[in-house]
């Protein structure tokens, strides 16, 4: 039984013991139809990718306490809460959040184009600051993401799943399961 994600090639994963064996978390500030974003779901979750998609600061924070967060594409132009659009940034803050959490989930970041190189620099020595993994300018392509997240599999967890963490209430602990 082969449990590595490889190249995201069908051949290679176990579909019966994978079955939602990793949570992405995804947000996104442009829930378009035809963002590539949006495919991102439809093609992981066979290989038992469970994407938690949020499209504001505050759902993504929610589902950062409720679910184990094993990796994360943080764009950084979502609002902080529904109906504020781009007045309250929450990318930033979500970012934040996951640098705190341990262990650390590795976050691909997605930022919106600088007009200028200063800017530019700016934001990527702030993400990389918050804990990001790698960081890709708006509009992302499909292809571009699918590396970036096989990428951060094979370093963060050597091409493996992660374990998972629960509470056995028999025992009163945590148990660690792969």
């Amino acid at each position: 039984m082969k449990k590595e994600m490889g190249n995201l090639d069908h051949n290679q994963v176990d579909f019966e013991h994978t079955h939602e064996r990793l949570n992405l978390l995804l947000t996104c500030g442009s829930w378009r139809k035809d963002t590539m974003v949006r495919q991102l779901p439809r093609l992981l979750e066979p290989f038992g990718i469970r994407s938690l998609r949020a499209e504001t600061g505050e759902e993504a924070l929610q589902m950062i306490d409720e679910q184990d967060i094993h990796i994360a594409i943080v764009d950084l132009s979502i609002p902080l809460k529904s109906g504020e659009g781009i007045k309250r940034p929450g990318g930033e803050r979500v970012l934040q959040l996951l640098r705190r959490m341990t262990p650390q989930p590795p976050t691909i970041v997605i930022r919106p184009r600088q007009s200028t190189a200063r800017e530019n620099a700016r934001s990527l020595a702030r993400s990389l600051q918050e804990g990001a993994f790698t960081v890709v300018d708006r509009p992302a392509m499909l292809e571009t993401l699918l590396d970036a997240l096989h990428r951060a599999m094979k370093r963060h967890y050597a091409g493996r799943w992660p374990a998972t963490t629960r509470w056995n209430p028999t025992t009163n602990e945590e148990e660690h399961t792969s």
